[in-house]
């Protein structure tokens, strides 16, 4: 009979950045990516943002494998079905790091974005570890069912936008209906619906207008 057993261990990972952050820096942003991205390719939708004005932040999730059973390409995975609440621990600490060694307390703006899966490891760090941002973008992903109403009445000045693509395929239309009454139950104030004519893709132009 096997049997399965638990340690703990230290790890290192990596993050990576846009543009260099300066007294002209205007806004902040930690953006999480979602599965099959590294944090450094992740930057490439925000490339088109004034470099000036805003610096970017990707942290990279911990699982990485090969895509397309290639041997090629590598993409990374921040959560799965197996052993999930201690992922997600290890997840949350992991941004806390990030959050620390980037000063992002301190940020003029704060914007964090979940994309896809992203938006799951977004939305459980700021409602777990109760972090103040000004604005929250879910893009073309659901927020985790464990997360209520409650979790979020802290963020009294936040602003909060949920973006997605018309035709995406993981959306559904019957998924879409439910999943936006329950944004709006979870978010009864400052709450906001984007879409764009498109699948499950980042969508560079609405992100855009977060910069202005």
């Amino acid at each position: 009979m096997s049997t399965e057993k638990q340690l703990s261990y230290r790890i290192s990972n990596t993050y990576s950045v846009l543009n260099d952050f300066t007294e002209k820096t205007k806004t902040v942003w930690l953006v999480c990516h979602g599965i099959g991205y590294l944090s450094r390719y992740f930057l490439r939708h925000f490339n088109h943002l004034d470099s000036k004005e805003n610096y970017i932040i990707a942290p990279q999730a911990q699982s990485k494998y090969y895509l397309n059973n290639e041997y090629k390409h590598v993409g990374a995975s921040w959560l799965t079905k197996e052993r999930t609440e201690e992922e997600i621990e290890n997840v949350l600490k992991y941004l806390d790091e990030v959050y620390k060694a980037e000063n992002l307390k301190n940020a003029p703006k704060l914007i964090i974005l979940g994309y896809s899966q992203g938006v799951s490891v977004a939305t459980r760090w700021i409602a777990k570890r109760r972090i103040k941002c000004d604005e929250l973008i879910m893009h073309s992903g659901k927020v985790p069912a464990e997360l209520k109403t409650e979790d979020f009445q802290f963020l009294e000045n936040t602003n909060f936008t949920f973006i997605y693509g018309t035709e995406d395929e993981y959306l559904k239309n019957g998924i879409i209906k439910v999943e936006e009454m329950r944004l709006k139950d979870l978010f009864p104030k400052n709450f906001k619906i984007k879409t764009y004519k498109g699948g499950h893709e980042v969508n560079t132009d609405l992100i855009a207008e977060f910069a202005r």
